[in-house]
């Protein structure tokens, strides 16, 4: 019983150690990306949506630390942001074809979410008695 308890704890801190290391990192990449838009004195919708990109990762991390349970429309939601950066970079040198796919990407994840969301509130989980 007692090296369980230690295996979970063991865990648990590995967790968030990984947690405050993916803050971390996040929170210096805002600052790299902020100097770097202050060096060149613009601001494009590539570095907004990349920020937006970081914020919803400490996000993730925050609703993490709060509920103990991955939200799994957050991953959806800047996997979206992330291919719409990507279609909005390289619109200019992408065929009609890969156009085509990452949009059909997008279609695909949002259809994800909107079905996540709709088994959510019409098949809640059932609330697990711990007495």
């Amino acid at each position: 019983m007692q090296i369980n308890k230690f295996g979970i704890r063991a865990i648990v801190l590995a967790e968030n150690v990984g947690l405050i290391i993916i803050s971390i990192a996040t929170v210096i990449a805002v600052g790299i990306e902020v100097t770097s838009m202050i060096s060149a004195k613009t601001v494009t919708l590539a570095d907004l949506l990349l920020l937006f990109i970081y914020l919803e990762v400490l996000a993730m991390v925050a609703m993490y630390l709060d509920s103990g349970k991955l939200p799994v429309r957050m991953p959806l939601y800047i996997a979206i942001v992330a291919l719409a950066r990507y279609l909005i970079l390289d619109m200019k040198s992408m065929d009609s074809w890969r156009m085509l796919g990452v949009s059909g990407a997008i279609l695909l994840i949002a259809i994800a979410i909107l079905l996540h969301r709709y088994g959510h509130t019409n098949f809640p989980y059932k609330e697990e008695d711990n007495s």
